[in-house]
């Protein structure tokens, strides 16, 4: 009499390929969207401080800083919708790091998925709410007399751009808070160098106007070149040129490819 063994079932996917990566990416992405739907006041609050810098800037600082040929909320909006974008992507690190404290990047290490899909998911969650966020912006600006002045398209390049640059910040915050990953000090720390890198800047005042020191470091700032380029596209010359949208990109593509590999490099050692 022979005996019959059933075949065995086939392993499960280990998520390393493409399309895997996909979909785990997604399925983080959504855990992560989910969070704010459920919890609206995670949203609410984190559009408080770039509605105030619009209204403090515009109607406190606007008044004494003057601009020839152009008013001070027009040449204002870029820098703030850039300055959303950076300040947003501290998101990132102080989630991982309240995700690890939680033992909830302990448990996606020990699931079957890509590594880089549970940062990816995590980064473009974040993308998503920057993208409410600037938009939100938009209309603050049109209430107070901002307005695009180079068309649909390009107002639609400069958000891009905009979003971009945000993007690329969140993969230096992911780093920060796997590094740190304590909440407290990620927030303490991202403020640390995010302040230098947007006031001193063109953001919000032309950097003619700086000292000669803080003017040279202004302009090799990564974030006035995302300022210039965004006000570029948004007001045209001579308040940005179109040399100052691709320096802003090289700047987006060096974040990545630098920041990319360190996150993922501190997530696979994260205990």
């Amino acid at each position: 009499m022979t005996t019959s063994t059933a075949p065995a079932p086939a392993p499960a996917p280990t998520g390393r390929g493409p399309i895997w990566v996909i979909r785990d990416t997604l399925v983080v992405m959504r855990r992560n969207l989910l969070k704010y739907v459920r919890v609206p006041t995670l949203l609410v609050f984190s559009t408080v401080q770039p509605i105030m810098f619009v209204l403090l800037f515009a109607f406190v600082f606007g008044g004494a800083i003057t601009l020839p040929g152009i008013d001070y909320i027009d040449f204002l909006m870029a820098g703030i919708f850039v300055q959303t974008s950076v300040f947003g992507s501290t998101n990132t690190g102080i989630g991982l790091a309240e995700d690890m404290n939680k033992g909830l990047i302990d448990r996606f290490r020990s699931l079957p998925m890509s590594r880089s899909a549970v940062l990816a998911g995590r980064t473009l969650s974040d993308a998503v709410r920057n993208l409410f966020v600037v938009l939100l912006m938009v209309g603050v600006g049109y209430l107070i007399g901002f307005n695009f002045q180079n068309g649909f398209v390009d107002a639609v390049l400069a958000i891009v751009l905009v979003m971009l640059f945000g993007y690329a910040f969140t993969w230096i915050s992911a780093t920060i808070g796997l590094a740190i990953k304590d909440v407290e000090s990620v927030q303490a720390a991202s403020f640390i160098w995010l302040f230098p890198l947007t006031f001193a800047s063109s953001a919000f005042v032309p950097v003619e106007t700086m000292p000669d020191w803080l003017a040279w470091f202004a302009r090799n700032n990564p974030v006035t070149h995302a300022v210039n380029g965004t006000r570029y596209l948004i007001l045209g010359e001579p308040w940005g040129f179109p040399a100052d949208v691709w320096k802003a990109l090289a700047w987006i593509v060096i974040l990545l490819g630098v920041f990319i590999p360190f996150a993922i490099s501190r997530y696979r050692r994260a205990v």
